[in-house]
Protein backbone atom coordinates (compact mmCIF):
# COMPACT_ATOMS: atom_id res chain seq x y z
CA UNK A 1 0.00 0.00 0.00
CA UNK A 2 2.74 2.77 0.52
CA UNK A 3 4.38 2.06 -2.61
CA UNK A 4 0.76 3.00 -4.55
CA UNK A 5 0.32 5.31 -2.22
CA UNK A 6 4.18 6.68 -3.42
CA UNK A 7 3.38 6.29 -7.61
CA UNK A 8 0.05 8.10 -6.64
CA UNK A 9 2.22 11.11 -5.01
CA UNK A 10 4.65 10.96 -8.10
CA UNK A 11 2.54 10.72 -10.67
CA UNK A 12 0.31 14.19 -9.33
CA UNK A 13 3.59 15.86 -8.89
CA UNK A 14 4.74 15.04 -12.30
CA UNK A 15 1.43 16.62 -13.17
CA UNK A 16 2.22 19.79 -11.78
CA UNK A 17 6.08 19.68 -12.79
CA UNK A 18 4.84 19.21 -16.35
CA UNK A 19 2.38 21.97 -15.70
CA UNK A 20 -0.61 19.98 -17.29
CA UNK A 21 -2.58 20.93 -13.90
CA UNK A 22 -2.09 24.43 -15.51
CA UNK A 23 -2.67 23.95 -18.68
CA UNK A 24 -6.28 21.97 -17.83
CA UNK A 25 -7.17 24.87 -15.29
CA UNK A 26 -6.50 27.95 -18.16
CA UNK A 27 -8.13 26.42 -20.53
CA UNK A 28 -11.06 25.06 -18.46
CA UNK A 29 -11.32 28.36 -16.71
CA UNK A 30 -11.55 29.56 -20.71
CA UNK A 31 -14.38 27.72 -21.89
CA UNK A 32 -16.36 28.67 -19.17
CA UNK A 33 -15.80 31.80 -20.10
CA UNK A 34 -16.81 32.09 -23.42
CA UNK A 35 -19.75 29.80 -22.73
CA UNK A 36 -21.36 32.14 -20.17
CA UNK A 37 -21.01 35.22 -22.80
CA UNK A 38 -22.84 33.13 -25.49
CA UNK A 39 -25.08 31.99 -22.75
CA UNK A 40 -25.75 35.51 -21.64
CA UNK A 41 -26.60 36.78 -25.08
CA UNK A 42 -28.45 33.90 -26.34
CA UNK A 43 -30.42 33.94 -23.15
CA UNK A 44 -31.27 37.83 -23.60
CA UNK A 45 -32.67 37.02 -26.98
CA UNK A 46 -34.77 33.84 -26.01
CA UNK A 47 -36.10 36.00 -23.01
CA UNK A 48 -36.99 38.76 -25.71
CA UNK A 49 -39.18 36.47 -27.56
CA UNK A 50 -42.65 36.74 -26.87
CA UNK A 51 -43.66 34.55 -29.41
CA UNK A 52 -41.98 31.17 -27.43
CA UNK A 53 -44.02 29.80 -25.02
CA UNK A 54 -42.27 29.55 -21.31
CA UNK A 55 -41.26 25.74 -21.73
CA UNK A 56 -40.06 26.28 -25.37
CA UNK A 57 -37.40 28.70 -23.69
CA UNK A 58 -37.12 26.35 -21.22
CA UNK A 59 -35.91 23.52 -23.62
CA UNK A 60 -33.88 25.85 -25.68
CA UNK A 61 -31.75 27.11 -23.04
CA UNK A 62 -31.50 23.17 -21.48
CA UNK A 63 -30.48 22.34 -25.34
CA UNK A 64 -27.41 24.98 -25.24
CA UNK A 65 -26.24 23.79 -21.85
CA UNK A 66 -26.38 20.21 -23.10
CA UNK A 67 -24.21 21.12 -25.97
CA UNK A 68 -22.19 23.21 -23.66
CA UNK A 69 -21.85 19.90 -21.75
CA UNK A 70 -21.30 18.02 -24.95
CA UNK A 71 -18.15 19.62 -25.21
CA UNK A 72 -17.13 19.29 -21.57
CA UNK A 73 -17.12 15.56 -22.50
CA UNK A 74 -15.09 15.85 -25.14
CA UNK A 75 -12.29 18.17 -23.56
CA UNK A 76 -12.97 14.98 -20.61
CA UNK A 77 -11.65 12.39 -23.26
CA UNK A 78 -9.29 14.37 -24.58
CA UNK A 79 -7.76 14.62 -21.33
CA UNK A 80 -8.00 11.03 -20.35
CA UNK A 81 -6.10 9.92 -23.43
CA UNK A 82 -3.42 13.26 -23.65
CA UNK A 83 -2.39 12.74 -19.81
CA UNK A 84 -1.36 9.06 -19.61
CA UNK A 85 -0.06 8.69 -23.08
CA UNK A 86 2.91 8.28 -22.40
CA UNK A 87 3.05 7.50 -18.56
CA UNK A 88 4.70 3.78 -18.96
CA UNK A 89 5.99 3.78 -22.46
CA UNK A 90 7.41 7.25 -22.50
CA UNK A 91 8.82 6.02 -18.86
CA UNK A 92 10.00 2.95 -19.98
CA UNK A 93 11.32 3.97 -23.49
CA UNK A 94 13.42 7.07 -21.51
CA UNK A 95 14.75 4.63 -18.58
CA UNK A 96 12.93 5.87 -16.21
CA UNK A 97 10.89 3.21 -15.66
CA UNK A 98 14.09 1.11 -14.69
CA UNK A 99 14.60 3.20 -11.66
CA UNK A 100 11.13 3.15 -10.23
CA UNK A 101 10.64 -0.75 -10.66
CA UNK A 102 14.33 -1.29 -9.30
CA UNK A 103 12.92 -0.09 -5.99
CA UNK A 104 11.10 -2.51 -3.38
CA UNK A 105 7.69 -1.81 -5.51
CA UNK A 106 5.26 -3.85 -6.76
CA UNK A 107 5.00 -3.87 -10.65
CA UNK A 108 1.09 -4.03 -10.10
CA UNK A 109 1.34 -1.21 -7.37
CA UNK A 110 3.11 1.40 -10.20
CA UNK A 111 0.22 0.69 -12.69
CA UNK A 112 -2.64 1.12 -10.52
CA UNK A 113 -0.95 3.96 -8.44
CA UNK A 114 -0.86 6.02 -11.71
CA UNK A 115 -4.12 4.92 -12.88
CA UNK A 116 -5.53 6.67 -9.80
CA UNK A 117 -3.58 9.70 -9.65
CA UNK A 118 -4.82 10.28 -13.44
CA UNK A 119 -8.59 9.28 -12.53
CA UNK A 120 -8.25 11.83 -9.42
CA UNK A 121 -7.04 14.94 -11.86
CA UNK A 122 -9.97 13.40 -14.49
CA UNK A 123 -12.39 13.58 -12.42
CA UNK A 124 -11.50 17.13 -10.29
CA UNK A 125 -11.23 18.41 -14.17
CA UNK A 126 -14.87 16.83 -15.53
CA UNK A 127 -16.65 17.92 -12.28
CA UNK A 128 -14.81 21.55 -12.25
CA UNK A 129 -15.95 21.91 -16.08
CA UNK A 130 -19.11 20.58 -15.87
CA UNK A 131 -20.27 22.92 -12.84
CA UNK A 132 -18.67 25.77 -14.68
CA UNK A 133 -21.21 24.95 -17.05
CA UNK A 134 -24.34 23.91 -15.41
CA UNK A 135 -23.83 27.29 -12.77
CA UNK A 136 -23.76 29.99 -15.27
CA UNK A 137 -26.60 28.57 -16.86
CA UNK A 138 -28.47 28.13 -13.35
CA UNK A 139 -27.34 31.58 -12.79
CA UNK A 140 -28.39 33.30 -15.88
CA UNK A 141 -31.44 31.05 -16.24
CA UNK A 142 -32.74 29.31 -13.68
CA UNK A 143 -32.43 26.00 -15.98
CA UNK A 144 -30.55 23.23 -14.99
CA UNK A 145 -30.42 19.87 -16.87
CA UNK A 146 -32.57 17.25 -15.26
CA UNK A 147 -30.99 13.95 -13.48
CA UNK A 148 -27.41 15.58 -13.97
CA UNK A 149 -25.83 13.30 -11.36
CA UNK A 150 -26.93 10.41 -13.40
CA UNK A 151 -25.26 12.39 -16.56
CA UNK A 152 -22.22 13.59 -15.03
CA UNK A 153 -21.60 10.01 -13.69
CA UNK A 154 -21.76 8.36 -17.24
CA UNK A 155 -19.59 11.05 -18.52
CA UNK A 156 -16.87 10.07 -15.95
CA UNK A 157 -17.47 6.22 -16.84
CA UNK A 158 -16.38 6.98 -20.35
CA UNK A 159 -13.51 8.91 -19.29
CA UNK A 160 -12.45 5.77 -17.53
CA UNK A 161 -12.59 3.55 -19.59
CA UNK A 162 -10.36 5.55 -22.44
CA UNK A 163 -8.29 6.05 -19.15
CA UNK A 164 -7.87 2.42 -18.65
CA UNK A 165 -7.59 1.60 -22.40
CA UNK A 166 -4.53 4.05 -22.73
CA UNK A 167 -2.57 3.06 -19.68
CA UNK A 168 -3.34 -0.80 -21.27
CA UNK A 169 -2.14 0.20 -24.37
CA UNK A 170 1.09 1.79 -22.64
CA UNK A 171 2.28 -1.43 -21.58
CA UNK A 172 2.48 -2.76 -25.00
CA UNK A 173 3.02 0.48 -27.95
CA UNK A 174 4.94 3.36 -28.26
CA UNK A 175 3.71 6.49 -26.92
CA UNK A 176 2.65 7.57 -30.46
CA UNK A 177 1.26 4.20 -31.46
CA UNK A 178 -0.67 4.19 -28.03
CA UNK A 179 -2.18 7.38 -29.11
CA UNK A 180 -3.13 6.78 -32.16
CA UNK A 181 -4.77 3.08 -31.60
CA UNK A 182 -6.84 4.30 -28.47
CA UNK A 183 -7.98 7.52 -30.45
CA UNK A 184 -8.86 5.16 -33.22
CA UNK A 185 -11.24 3.60 -31.17
CA UNK A 186 -13.01 6.11 -29.91
CA UNK A 187 -13.17 7.19 -33.67
CA UNK A 188 -14.67 4.06 -34.30
CA UNK A 189 -17.34 4.28 -31.42
CA UNK A 190 -18.63 7.50 -32.35
CA UNK A 191 -19.02 6.30 -35.87
CA UNK A 192 -20.55 3.57 -34.71
CA UNK A 193 -22.68 4.86 -32.42
CA UNK A 194 -24.23 7.28 -35.19
CA UNK A 195 -24.16 4.54 -37.46
CA UNK A 196 -26.48 2.61 -34.90
CA UNK A 197 -28.70 5.91 -34.07
CA UNK A 198 -29.23 6.37 -37.77
CA UNK A 199 -30.63 2.69 -38.62
CA UNK A 200 -32.80 2.90 -35.57
CA UNK A 201 -34.77 5.77 -37.67
CA UNK A 202 -34.64 4.25 -40.27
CA UNK A 203 -35.65 0.48 -38.96
CA UNK A 204 -32.28 -0.45 -40.64
CA UNK A 205 -31.47 -3.54 -38.44
CA UNK A 206 -28.34 -4.26 -40.06
CA UNK A 207 -27.32 -0.99 -39.73
CA UNK A 208 -28.22 -1.07 -35.84
CA UNK A 209 -26.39 -4.43 -35.47
CA UNK A 210 -23.41 -2.98 -36.56
CA UNK A 211 -23.67 -0.24 -34.01
CA UNK A 212 -24.42 -1.97 -31.46
CA UNK A 213 -21.51 -4.32 -31.91
CA UNK A 214 -18.69 -1.40 -32.02
CA UNK A 215 -20.23 -0.24 -28.76
CA UNK A 216 -19.15 -3.57 -27.39
CA UNK A 217 -16.04 -3.35 -28.78
CA UNK A 218 -15.40 0.14 -27.69
CA UNK A 219 -18.45 1.29 -25.22
CA UNK A 220 -17.07 5.49 -24.51
CA UNK A 221 -20.01 6.52 -26.99
CA UNK A 222 -22.76 4.80 -25.18
CA UNK A 223 -21.99 6.39 -22.30
CA UNK A 224 -22.16 9.66 -23.93
CA UNK A 225 -25.37 8.91 -25.53
CA UNK A 226 -26.92 7.83 -22.05
CA UNK A 227 -25.93 11.05 -20.24
CA UNK A 228 -27.20 13.01 -22.45
CA UNK A 229 -30.75 10.99 -22.48
CA UNK A 230 -31.44 11.44 -19.10
CA UNK A 231 -30.02 14.85 -18.92
CA UNK A 232 -33.02 16.13 -21.59
CA UNK A 233 -36.63 16.81 -20.16
CA UNK A 234 -38.59 13.70 -21.04
CA UNK A 235 -40.89 15.51 -23.71
CA UNK A 236 -37.24 16.28 -25.80
CA UNK A 237 -35.85 13.27 -25.84
CA UNK A 238 -39.34 10.93 -26.76
CA UNK A 239 -40.01 13.37 -29.34
CA UNK A 240 -36.13 13.74 -30.66
CA UNK A 241 -35.95 17.62 -30.89
CA UNK A 242 -32.68 17.94 -30.34
CA UNK A 243 -29.24 16.19 -32.32
CA UNK A 244 -28.87 15.00 -28.42
CA UNK A 245 -31.88 12.80 -28.03
CA UNK A 246 -30.84 9.19 -29.29
CA UNK A 247 -32.76 7.34 -30.94
CA UNK A 248 -31.21 3.65 -29.37
CA UNK A 249 -31.09 4.44 -26.32
CA UNK A 250 -28.07 2.64 -24.40
CA UNK A 251 -29.52 0.08 -21.23
CA UNK A 252 -28.07 -0.75 -17.66
CA UNK A 253 -26.69 -3.64 -19.52
CA UNK A 254 -24.05 -1.02 -21.78
CA UNK A 255 -23.06 0.55 -18.43
CA UNK A 256 -22.19 -2.79 -16.32
CA UNK A 257 -20.54 -3.35 -19.70
CA UNK A 258 -18.21 -0.04 -19.38
CA UNK A 259 -17.64 -0.42 -15.71
CA UNK A 260 -16.18 -4.68 -16.37
CA UNK A 261 -14.68 -3.16 -19.68
CA UNK A 262 -12.43 -0.91 -17.29
CA UNK A 263 -12.06 -3.54 -14.58
CA UNK A 264 -10.64 -5.77 -17.48
CA UNK A 265 -8.31 -3.21 -19.55
CA UNK A 266 -6.87 -2.39 -15.78
CA UNK A 267 -6.40 -6.27 -15.29
CA UNK A 268 -4.75 -6.59 -19.40
CA UNK A 269 -2.34 -3.17 -18.37
CA UNK A 270 -0.89 -4.71 -15.01
CA UNK A 271 -0.39 -7.92 -16.61
CA UNK A 272 1.34 -6.82 -19.62
CA UNK A 273 3.50 -4.38 -17.82
CA UNK A 274 4.52 -7.32 -15.11
CA UNK A 275 5.90 -9.35 -18.41
CA UNK A 276 7.15 -6.43 -20.64
CA UNK A 277 10.86 -6.34 -19.59
CA UNK A 278 12.37 -2.80 -19.17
Amino acid sequence: MSGLLAIFQITLHEARQRRILLALMLFGFAFVGLFAIGFYFIERDVGAQRAATFVEKRMLLNFFILAGLYVVNFLTVMTAVLMPVDTLSGEIGSGVMQTIAAKPIRRSAIVIGKWLAHAAVLTGYLLLMASGIVLVGRALSGVTPPHLERGLALMWLEGLVLLSLCLAGGTRFSTVTNGVVVFGLYGIALVGSWTEQIGTLADNNAARQIGTLVSLIMPSESMWQLAAWHMQPSIVRDMNLTPFSPASVPNGAMVAWAAGYVLVTMFLAVRGFARRPL
